[in-house]
């Protein structure tokens, strides 16, 4: 609970900022629609991660699977592949890769920080191979492909509200991470195979002893997080209409685990909910339109030609933060007791 407040007032103070310091078209809707997006769609990734923390293990290819997933959805479709059939044939990939993750962890009992870490530039040369040194747009798959124009704009309608007519002025993307979010919660805290995540994030060791298949639930866990990037890849496409095989999803796992850990899942194993996901995942799109905003500040932007490079470094450092503050608060309560 701690944590979570902790976040809130982090967020208000944002939000307090962004309003007092009455910058051009912070707080008009287009701006405001624009971060909510952003914080729901690292929201569907931190909740993949957040989980996988929780019990234990830990997912560096995030990013990479996005990536693929977002120039795999758009290849598919090229090649004249319903997109419907395309949003299934990339969530089974997604399940796919959870199960390669789980298989070389829990059978071949490597790190879970090497596996996805090869996986980062595994997913993402697979991308550059599917569609070499050019992206992947809506565009061109209408002209191709006019046959799919209309479940391509149900599919743009439904999970992002923003095809060329669109008719909804609310984010669906918010939408979409609050279903997610609730369907994650209700089996993470009212089920027991939340409990199982818990105890194995806790102490592996113990939960076996208990009589747990820890090895089964570690791969559920993991094709639970790799479907939700493959998710997130789809939302990415349909999002910006395009996919580009070397940037898209680049680095954005640190924005998930940040997100995550913010959020109060401890890097350790075994802490943390699902409001503090979802919340943890809004403080750096919040952050990074502050700063946005304060670069175009006359005082600043006389000193700092370019913003975005000092973007990473507070991503870095909010990260470095959280983990402090996490260790900080784990040997308080280890304290107390």
């Amino acid at each position: 609970m701690n944590r979570i407040f902790g976040v809130l007032s982090l967020l208000a103070t944002m939000v307090v900022l962004l309003s007092a310091a009455d910058f051009q078209n912070a707080t008009q809707w287009s701006n405001v629609k624009d971060v909510l997006n952003q914080q729901a769609f690292f929201g569907v990734l931190t909740l993949g991660v957040g989980v996988l923390i929780i019990s234990g293990g830990i997912d560096l290819s995030i990013g990479s699977v996005v990536g693929l997933s977002a120039v795999g959805f758009g290849v598919l479709m090229r090649a004249g592949v319903s997109p419907y059939l395309a949003f299934i044939l990339v969530l089974a990939n997604g399940v796919c890769i959870g199960l390669v993750h789980g298989f070389l962890v829990t059978r071949l009992k490597l790190q879970p920080f090497l596996v996805t870490l090869c996986g980062l530039f595994v997913y993402r040369g697979f991308a550059r191979m599917l569609s070499p040194g050019r992206p992947v747009g809506v565009q061109q798959i209408r002209a191709d492909h006019p046959e799919s124009a209309d479940a391509l704009g149900f599919l743009r309608e439904l999970f992002v509200g923003k095809d060329i007519n669109s008719v909804f002025g609310f984010p669906m993307q918010v939408i979409v991470m609050l279903i997610l979010a609730m369907l994650v919660g209700i089996v993470l805290h009212r089920t027991v195979y939340g409990r199982y995540w818990y105890a194995i994030g806790y102490n592996e060791q113990a939960a076996k002893y208990a009589g747990i298949h820890t090895e089964r639930q570690k791969l559920a866990v993991y094709v639970l997080c790799s479907t939700l990037a493959s998710l997130g890849g789809i939302l990415t496409f349909l999002d910006y209409g395009s996919a580009t095989p070397e940037t898209t999803g680049d680095t954005w796992e640190l924005y998930a685990i940040t997100g995550a850990v913010l959020g109060g899942c401890s890097l350790r194993g075994g802490e943390g909910t699902i409001p503090g996901m979802v919340l943890g995942a809004a403080v750096l799109p919040l952050l990074k339109n502050l700063i946005s905003f304060v670069g175009t500040l006359p005082a600043v932007s006389s000193v700092v030609k370019n913003i975005d490079p000092v973007i990473p470094v507070v991503i870095g450092l909010t990260l470095l933060l959280g983990t402090i503050a996490d260790e900080f608060l784990r040997r308080r309560g280890v304290a107390k007791r």
